[in-house]
């Protein structure tokens, strides 16, 4: 009896002290829809039955609705994953609007999400994800069109939750919808001068989520970041950024290294599809396994269970990633 007891209290430990294992997938959020042969397999080892799809942006320009940057299709994409529209709708189109407006935009966006996943036979499953980062002003209206689009599409909306939404949820409202897909990243504006990474600082994170296990909507995904990028600052402390910059990149016998991630460019010249001048200086910006490891971990004393959606399928980001 006693050595069954001590097996257990074996059996019990080994079983609290086991790794949860989330399921994933990805969002992909380019114009053109294609995918390489490392972008397939990646894409094919995914947990998750569904790949999350970029569709098009709102914005208001002059005064009127328009889509931006609409999906084009190349043949190379073919995938067994269902796709879950994703509609990134800027805050601004939101501000002023009216009833009527409301329901434009709400039948609009129904109709070119059909259009689109018709002209290019996706196989779309009931699910549209609307992305945006509403704010205190715009959240009523926001909110109205959620509930509009759902009465008009038939089909279950979702949307994005930014960090500042769940810190300031009195502010900014809790969306009517049944589940959020929680953005861990953008913890800082990349053009702002700071020692920290803006893609994501785990400190930040936790301070914008100490109290995420009282959020009202219960059914949480979390997406996390795999991309990089380098900001570039000039003699003026003006920033832009270039996509997909790593560590590597900045090994050029032109660049003098100040740290592990910057470095000082020496000599004019093209560099990454940019002419850069000497004394421009780059830092690199990129995702450690720590790092995402660290944030899984704190969100699991937070939300019982979660799928991951890692931003973005891109074989710049997936390459040498263990998912």
């Amino acid at each position: 009896m006693k050595i069954l007891n001590i097996l257990w209290v074996l059996f019990f430990i080994v079983s609290c002290s086991k790794k949860e294992n989330h399921p994933y997938t990805f969002y992909y959020w380019k114009t053109s829809l294609k995918l390489n042969q490392e972008e397939k397999k990646v894409l094919e080892k995914a947990t998750v039955p569904f790949l999350y799809t970029r569709f098009f942006d709102v914005d208001k320009v002059g005064g009127k609705f328009q889509p931006v940057a609409i999906i084009t299709k190349d043949h190379s994409f073919q995938t067994d994953k269902q796709i879950v529209p994703t509609v990134f709708i800027t805050n601004q189109t939101l501000l002023g609007i009216s009833s009527d407006e409301i329901h434009f935009l709400a039948e609009s966006i129904h109709h070119l999400v059909q259009k689109k996943a018709e002209d290019y036979g996706l196989k779309i499953n009931n699910e549209i994800q609307i992305d945006c980062d509403w704010t205190a002003g715009t959240r009523n209206d926001y909110f109205r069109f959620l509930k509009e689009l759902k009465k008009i599409s038939g089909k279950e909306i979702t949307c994005t939750l930014r960090l500042h939404q769940v810190k300031d949820k009195k502010q900014t409202g809790i969306p009517p919808v049944e589940k959020v897909y929680l953005m861990c990243y953008s913890t800082s504006s990349p053009l702002e001068k700071s020692d920290k990474n803006s893609i994501l600082d785990v400190n930040i994170l936790k301070t914008y989520l100490s109290k995420m296990e009282d959020y009202p909507i219960r059914s949480v995904e979390v997406a996390l970041p795999i991309y990089s990028w380098g900001i570039i600052s000039n003699h003026l402390e003006k920033h832009r950024l270039i996509n997909a910059l790593s560590q590597k990149d900045l090994e050029n016998p032109n660049f003098k290294k100040i740290s592990d991630h910057e470095a000082e460019i020496l000599k004019d010249g093209f560099y990454f599809g940019h002419y850069l001048n000497k004394g421009f200086k780059i830092k690199v910006e990129e995702i450690s396994e720590e790092q995402l490891e660290d944030v899984i971990q704190f969100l699991e004393k937070k939300i019982p269970h979660f799928n991951i959606i890692y931003y973005q399928l891109d074989s710049k980001f997936v390459l040498d990633r263990k998912f």
